[in-house]
């Protein structure tokens, strides 16, 4: 049954008030996260301490990721952060051996570039896929650089400048013919586009919860394959990355069997409560209802810039895109603050600004934004 798109629009507040457009930056607050939030202050003020109750949010929020990418939930470490999933992965690689070498995209996050060159110190060596004539980085980028002396393929899913997805089944399937494992940063797409890890040639996939998985801040999460992280013992870790939990031995390092082994520290609670909300409404829609949807929306605003002589600057196909829109400005922060002055809320990376949708908008978010530029176009476009 197709999902009542207008009615689950009307849990986000905040579209009744601005033309929300900056789910790749932070996604607007729905009712339930917010109704989360209080839950957590009044269990604060009912109880003080309630960490048996708090411990089994963070358990219920690695089940609800495990569900939304069809994976296990021994597969599924918590963390604080996509950087602290993608640290305690990178920890656990010995680059000392003949396999050393990671390979990037010229498309990453910072985070997933500066984690993997921090490595040099530790013997690894870094190699970068580059964009072609088009600006474009397809699979044929990364075969000259995975060989017999590659340990992982750390790229990014959806670009955070461009909107550009990247075919990482493609580069996957690569990777693994030639022994190497394969980690996807998956943050600016994970809840807008459907995941399956049963049926993914992916070993690794990092995000956060505060984008598109409609959460907060201070919470992601770190999938890791059974068999690919066999004999993988991060050197970053913590109590709650250990065997038992419960044990408080501080003789020793045990770190657990599962996917929590990359985990560290004492759950960020306050967090747990929003991510466990936001995941709820997700998977209560099903991502593969949103993956269309979005689809639908991005395409139709990217035709609409077309038309009016403002094309986008990421790709059209929807097979080579994700839930961003990029429109290239020659002053982006200027065009963005100017957008903001009309209640259309966007975010600028380079020499782009950024529109991202997400299943709550629809057509009316695209007339205005698209009515916006068209007035600021002899000012800010290109």
């Amino acid at each position: 049954m197709t999902p009542d798109f207008a009615a689950l629009r009307r849990l986000f507040p905040i579209l009744s008030r601005k033309t929300y457009l900056n789910s790749g930056s932070y996604a607007a607050l729905a009712d339930p996260v917010e109704a989360a939030f209080h839950a957590y202050l009044a269990c604060r003020q009912q109880h003080g301490a309630a960490w048996d109750q708090w411990v089994m949010k963070n358990e219920a929020v690695r089940g609800q990721m495990a569900r939304l990418l069809n994976a296990s939930a021994d597969e599924v470490a918590i963390t604080a952060s996509a950087s602290a999933g993608i640290n305690a992965l990178a920890s656990s690689i010995d680059f000392s051996g003949p396999r050393n070498t990671v390979v990037i995209s010229d498309w990453e996050f910072p985070t997933n570039a500066q984690i993997w060159y921090a490595q040099e110190r530790r013997g690894a060596r870094v190699a970068r896929a580059m964009p072609d004539a088009q600006g474009l980085i397809g699979p044929e980028a990364f075969a000259p650089l995975i060989d017999e002396s590659t340990a992982i393929v750390a790229i990014t899913q959806v670009c955070y400048l461009n909107g550009a997805r990247l075919d990482v089944e493609a580069v996957a399937e690569m990777a693994h013919a030639r022994g190497a494992k394969v980690m996807v940063d998956a943050y600016q797409a994970v809840g807008a586009r459907h995941w399956d890890m049963a049926a993914s040639k992916v070993d690794f996939l990092a995000g956060g919860m505060l984008k598109y998985l409609l959460g907060t801040a201070g919470i992601g999460f770190l999938y890791a394959r059974t068999e690919a992280m066999a004999g993988l013992i991060p050197t970053q870790t913590g109590w709650f990355a250990q065997a038992d939990i419960g044990a408080m031995d501080s003789t020793g390092n045990h770190p657990a069997p599962s996917a929590r082994r990359f985990e560290a520290g004492t759950p960020p609670v306050p967090s747990t409560y929003a991510a466990e909300a936001g995941l709820e409404l997700l998977l209560s829609i099903g991502t593969e209802a949103i993956q269309p949807r979005i689809e639908a929306l991005t395409g139709q605003c990217m035709d609409r810039l077309a038309a009016m002589g403002w094309p986008a600057a990421t790709p059209r196909d929807d097979a080579r895109r994700g839930p961003t829109v990029a429109v290239p400005s020659r002053d982006p922060a200027g065009l963005v603050a100017a957008l903001a002055a009309r209640d259309i809320v966007t975010s600028w990376r380079a020499g782009n600004i950024r529109a991202s949708f997400h299943f709550y908008n629809d057509e009316s978010d695209i007339e205005r934004f698209v009515a916006a530029l068209a007035d600021l176009k002899a000012a800010y476009a290109p």
